[in-house]
């Protein structure tokens, strides 16, 4: 009787495993879209919706006020937007802050940043494929798909060459 057991259970394993492959196959070639957002804009009036920046290559940077690789990020930001913006580019700031929106504005207004910022949340982190430390960079190609993740702080040189590929 055990081994008759044992050899249903190898089996129940083993059909499991090659479904759980043909799966994983399937969706191989399948690329991950970037999620919808629609959050109030702190860099002027308006709004900052995914659907604005459709058919342009974005480069969306998961930051927060208090954290040092962030803030050294953030003037080659700027300079990549001024420099790439009339290519059909644009960076995209995400705050990670709790401390509302009067610090993110502070401190925008300090840097003088010149992109699209909002106030981004978990939910929002997570349609990014999670967001578990900060800075993190996404590269998101003309149609809309996750190109490239960046975890921790970037040079600007290797944000530039990255960008350089999706804007060919």
């Amino acid at each position: 009787m055990c081994g008759v057991k044992k050899v249903g259970v190898f089996w129940g394993l083993a059909l499991a495993g090659f479904l759980t492959i043909i799966l994983l196959a399937g969706s191989a070639g399948a690329a991950e879209k970037m999620p919808d957002f629609s959050e109030k804009n702190i860099v002027g009036d308006g709004v900052v919706k995914s659907e604005d920046f459709a058919g342009k290559v974005i480069l969306v940077n998961f930051w927060a006020t208090w954290c040092p690789p962030c803030r050294k990020e953030i003037p080659a930001l700027i300079r990549i937007h001024d420099k790439y913006k009339d290519q059909g580019f644009s960076v995209i700031g995400v705050s990670m802050d709790e401390g509302g929106r009067r610090v993110v504005e502070k401190f925008v207004e300090k840097l003088k940043i010149n992109y699209p910022v909002f106030i981004g949340d978990a939910k929002l982190g997570r349609g990014f494929g999670g967001v578990m430390g900060i800075p993190v960079t996404f590269l998101v190609d003309r149609e809309g798909n996750l190109a490239k993740r960046l975890d921790g702080y970037i040079s600007e040189k290797v944000l530039e060459k990255q960008l350089q590929l999706l804007l060919k």
